[in-house]
């Protein structure tokens, strides 16, 4: 069973940072594309980056591409979401998500097998 554990969201100004870790438990982190979607107040779910199981491949939302970056340590079987620059439309629920994908990228939330819990990060003006 593969379980998915969100960490590092908070309270920020915005212009501010924040580093979101998704702790992935069980065999073979590394066949596994990460998702981060997040979903903001009265909003529904959207997507907002992905990394491939071998973090070669990388897609964004246009919304947070040039501020957010996605990566991943497989030897720690952690994915990781930096985000910079942040505005107060970034405040929502971020949730780490998980699909068997080697080598690719995967944008649709019904894609994803696995989901963590959800981290708040809530941005201030």
């Amino acid at each position: 069973q593969v379980q998915l554990v969100e960490s590092g969201g908070g309270l920020v100004q915005a212009g501010g940072s924040l580093r979101l870790s998704c702790v992935v438990s069980g065999r073979s982190f590394n066949v596994y594309g990460l998702g981060w979607f997040r979903q903001p107040p009265g909003k529904e779910r959207e997507f907002v980056s992905a990394i491939s199981g071998t973090g070669t491949t990388t897609s964004y939302a246009d919304s947070v591409k040039g501020r957010f970056s996605i990566s991943r340590d497989n030897a720690k079987n952690t994915g990781y979401l930096q985000m910079n620059s942040l505005k107060p439309e970034d405040t929502a629920v971020y949730y780490c998500a998980a699909v068997r994908a080697y080598s690719s990228t995967y944008y649709r939330d019904w894609e994803y097998l696995y989901w963590g819990q959800g981290t708040q990060v809530t941005v201030s003006s």
